[in-house]
């Protein structure tokens, strides 16, 4: 299932990276979202699956396409019978990337057997996040100066050397300040957690961690990820009013102290990740248009296979014209 699944689905990525790259720059935040999210949904109505959306645009009365419980795919396309998969979506992670024209947009997917993939309540959560070599070293309960000096030990680094990627929110102004006086170096975005995480579990890409409180639906995508990169996420669910805790409570998440580990939030045993850079960042490019196509730049992991590919793909919307790209 792994193989079909990587091969397929990056091409679901990819689609929503040309839809919504040609809205770079626009200020248009809700049509970058609405046009990957269109993309994505055609795509994966011409893969031979059974699938359901488990994370997506929200629920059915808040998103038209790619609603909690929709399902995808065209079963009957399948040689034999189709396999059942749940889907974690995030059409557009960054849409104010894309709309601004700012690096580090991607369009990502998760998916797995059923059942192998948390059903997150949307709400916010803490998150820890580092790569391999750190994996199983830090604590989510400990102070953050513990855990950075956790992490420059098992690099073998000097705290002062390690990056610590945090989402800039006036909710992180302590834990800034607790980073910055343990000495750490600090990289402030805008928005991609997710994006960031990945980075932190492939080497040579300068980060060595991410903390701080971002999504919850975007954890589950990151433990995915994470999971197949050897990588490790801890979380801890935030409420931010009554509703949301009674909401999580109802779902069996009510327990804001819980902590949740990677194979916790991705349990399945044959998880695929695929993303594909809408905009320029650490660790994919951006989509690049020329006369008749667009080139992409995409990073695709099975768990099973343990494979991770960066896919370079060019897309010849006109072959009755020769393509003005370099290959």
């Amino acid at each position: 299932m792994e193989r079909l699944l990587s091969l397929e689905l990056i091409r679901v990525t990819e689609a929503a990276a040309i839809a919504s790259a040609r809205l770079m720059g626009r200020g248009d935040t809700m049509d970058a979202d609405r046009v990957a999210v269109e993309a994505m949904r055609r795509v994966f109505d011409e893969i031979p699956i059974d699938a359901r959306i488990v994370i997506g645009e929200g629920e059915r009365d808040q998103a038209p396409m790619l609603y909690i419980g929709e399902r995808v795919g065209d079963p009957s396309g399948a040689v034999g019978e189709a396999p059942e998969i749940d889907i974690a979506v995030d059409p557009l992670e960054g849409t104010n990337l894309v709309a601004h024209g700012q690096a580090g947009s991607i369009t990502v997917l998760a998916a797995t057997e059923r059942g192998g993939l948390l059903n997150a309540p949307d709400c916010y959560m803490e998150k820890l996040c580092v790569g391999p070599v750190v994996a199983g070293r830090v604590d989510i309960t400990a102070p953050a100066a513990e855990n950075l000096r956790r992490i420059a030990a098992a690099l073998g680094r000097s705290v002062s050397d390690i990056t610590v990627v945090i989402l800039d929110r006036p909710r992180h102004e302590a834990l800034i300040a607790e980073v910055r006086a343990a000495g750490a170096r600090i990289k402030l975005i805008s928005d991609g957690d997710l994006s960031a995480a990945i980075s932190c579990a492939v080497s040579g890409t300068g980060v060595h961690a991410v903390m701080g409180i971002g999504g919850a639906p975007e954890g589950v995508i990151t433990a995915a990820a994470l999971r197949c990169l050897g990588g490790e996420i801890q979380a801890r669910l935030v409420f931010r009013s009554d509703a949301e805790r009674e909401r999580a409570a109802a779902m069996g998440h009510g327990d804001p102290a819980r902590v949740y580990r990677t194979d916790e939030l991705a349990s399945g045993e044959n998880v695929v990740f695929a993303a594909t850079g809408v905009t320029n960042g650490d660790l994919l490019e951006g989509v690049r248009f020329f006369g008749g196509g667009a080139r992409t730049h995409s990073l695709v992991m099975a768990y099973q296979t343990k494979q991770v590919r960066f896919v370079d793909t060019v897309h010849m919307f006109d072959r009755d014209r020769p393509p003005a790209v370099r290959l």
